[in-house]
């Protein structure tokens, strides 16, 4: 009994309690109470789409923050996503029907030639932590692979990494294809690795380098909504 007294039992807190404390659960990786905190809530009536930005997308800003301020590290964040991704997988389907409004769609993946990953799929869980619709196409990605996703799923972003030098270069080819095919403007280009540099970002012709997941996060937000914005006008 001793153990169970000192278990602190989610379905017994109040909303203002439970919310807090699912963020506190995200943050230290344990998904199986973020899982039992999104049931509970969904059980007492919040709309799936409160559920992700109140309590998920929240709790992963704090993440967010703490990793780019060197208080939390890759293994860390990584746990930390895993956490939010089991949250995620009960609240997509709903998320589906219930057509709530997304940041926009990102199609991200390592280039040709570069097998390294654990980058990229930092990215691709902080984006989807922030509201992002993700489509991962893996490592050692050709320009047509890369195009015919962007066509394929309507996507507003494209995302590339590169870990190798000797890959780097694969990243231009992409934009310049984007550019002669005429589809260069109806994409936020973004780009990250150990080895690049806003020089180089620039150089090749990305909206953006982004130097980590944090980084990522708060640039794809910036440029989404700059894009609205003028569509708006």
């Amino acid at each position: 009994m001793s153990d169970e007294e000192d278990d602190l039992i989610l379905s017994e807190l109040p909303d203002e309690e439970l919310v807090p404390q699912m963020m506190d659960d995200l943050y230290d990786g344990m998904k199986e109470e973020v899982e039992e905190g999104v049931n509970i809530l969904l059980e007492r009536g919040w709309t799936p789409y409160d559920i992700l930005t109140k309590a998920l997308v929240e709790g992963m800003a704090i993440v967010g923050v703490d990793f780019r301020d060197g208080i939390l590290f890759v293994p860390e964040v990584l746990l930390a996503a895993g956490a939010m991704k089991g949250g995620m997988e009960i609240l997509k389907p709903l998320l589906v029907e219930t057509g709530a409004p997304r940041l926009g769609k990102m199609v991200i993946g390592t280039v040709k030639g570069d097998i390294h990953d654990i980058g990229k799929n930092l990215v691709a869980m902080m984006m989807e932590g922030a509201g992002f619709e993700i489509v991962d196409l893996g490592i050692n990605n050709d320009v047509d692979k890369y195009i015919d996703a962007l066509k394929a799923e309507g996507a507003d972003i494209l995302g590339m990494s590169a870990l190798l030098t000797t890959t780097m270069p694969y990243m231009k080819v992409v934009i310049d294809t984007l550019v002669e095919t005429g589809a260069r403007d109806d994409y936020i280009v973004l780009v990250g690795g150990a080895p690049l540099n806003e020089e180089f970002g620039k150089a090749i012709g990305a909206d953006a380098y982004c130097r980590d997941a944090a980084v990522a996060v708060e640039t794809a937000k910036e440029l989404i909504m700059r894009k609205h914005n003028r569509g708006a006008d």
